[in-house]
């Protein structure tokens, strides 16, 4: 099955590892399994500033970094594991859950998805706590 990839000009992807720029508007076709991040998919480390965020991070890695992949799943195993520690919400719980499943199979950027969600509700509850320490 071919995927279809539309980049704007200046727009970055990483192919198994590799960081490409696009040139001026782009359509690519792939052909065979590679590891691929589009730039909005791709996070910076400056960025891994939450506890969702740095296990997307180490995911993301775990995805894009083959030999270095066992220490980056150690890494996101040992995140997930604080995460579940003081999560309570019984949502973000399985979308956690969810996100081990894509894990144990290999399936990096399927648990990615699952991430950005954790992130989403990482966010609402942050904001939600601040809000409440203002009043």
């Amino acid at each position: 099955m071919t995927l279809r990839i539309s980049l704007r000009d200046g727009e970055q992807m990483i192919v198994n590892g590799a960081v490409l720029r696009a040139s001026g508007r782009v359509e690519l076709e792939v052909e065979n399994r590679v590891a691929i991040l589009r730039g909005r998919e791709i996070m910076n480390p400056t960025d891994a500033t939450t506890p969702a965020r740095r296990l997307y991070l180490a995911c993301m890695l775990s995805y894009i970094d083959e030999p270095g992949r066992t220490i980056h799943h150690d890494m996101v195993v040992a995140l997930l594991g604080d995460l579940l520690g003081v999560l309570e919400s019984p949502r973000a719980r399985t979308v956690c859950l969810d996100f081990a499943q894509h894990v144990a199979i290999g399936d990096y950027y399927r648990a990615l998805g699952s991430c950005r969600a954790l992130i989403d509700y990482e966010a609402a509850a942050l904001a939600r706590g601040e809000k409440e320490f203002a009043q």
